[in-house]
């Protein structure tokens, strides 16, 4: 990848200045623009194709949930990805957003380098979603009701093995683990999960998290 291109949205100028300047004087990385509001975030999004967006979730005239549906369901910015930012740790807020099709989410006390780091691996198109932070996801939000709509009504196209590597997927092992969990080669695994995200229609691994917890696997 030649260099990353980001759009930051946050309704605080002196945020979307502080990660500018991260961004700005990253060599690899371009920030493209700011955003103050949902709406802005969405216009910025058509005109720039970002390959992320920062999005804060707290903003004026429609909320970063909203603006991540938005981005995500366009076609004609199918291919930005977005990062969530926020204050809180895990809420209603950041699963609403996994499930308006984030591929992420960080704390706005992140680190810097770790900040990077995750803009990377989200335009990489892998989703941001460790081990520890997808485990918490899930013994968070087990026990309540069951969405009205779900991302997937059920499973019944899976294999076997394929429901297993879903499972490990959603107590949050990564694809290294996965490989030697299952015994399988690094390559059978990406296949798996390739196979997974095309019969389920979901955009990353953080919809997988999803759908496994909706269908109730885990």
């Amino acid at each position: 990848m030649s260099g990353v291109r980001v759009l930051i949205a946050d309704d605080q100028a002196m945020v979307r200045g502080s990660f500018r300047v991260l961004v700005d004087h990253t060599p690899g990385f371009q920030a493209v623009g700011e955003a103050a509001t949902g709406v802005e975030a969405i216009e910025l999004a058509r005109e720039h194709k970002p390959d992320v967006v920062l999005m804060d979730i707290r903003m004026p005239d429609v909320d970063g949930i909203e603006a991540t549906r938005r981005i995500c369901a366009d076609p004609a910015t199918a291919g930005v990805r977005v990062l969530i930012l926020t204050t809180f740790d895990l809420d209603d807020y950041v699963y609403a957003a996994l499930r308006a099709g984030a591929a992420g989410f960080l704390l706005k006390d992140t680190p810097p380098a770790e900040v990077l780091n995750a803009i990377r691996v989200v335009a990489d198109g892998d989703a941001l979603l460790g081990p520890s932070i997808t485990r918490r996801l899930i013994a968070e939000f087990a026990g309540r009701p069951q969405p009205g709509h779900r991302l997937v009504k059920s499973l019944d196209g899976l294999t076997g093995r394929e429901r297993e590597v879903l499972a490990l997927i959603a107590h949050g092992l990564s694809n290294t683990e996965l490989a030697e969990h299952l015994q399988l080669s690094m390559a059978t695994v990406k296949t798996h999960i390739g196979r997974l995200l095309a019969k389920l229609q979901a955009r990353d691994r953080a919809q997988l998290v999803i759908i496994a917890y909706e269908t109730g696997l885990v």
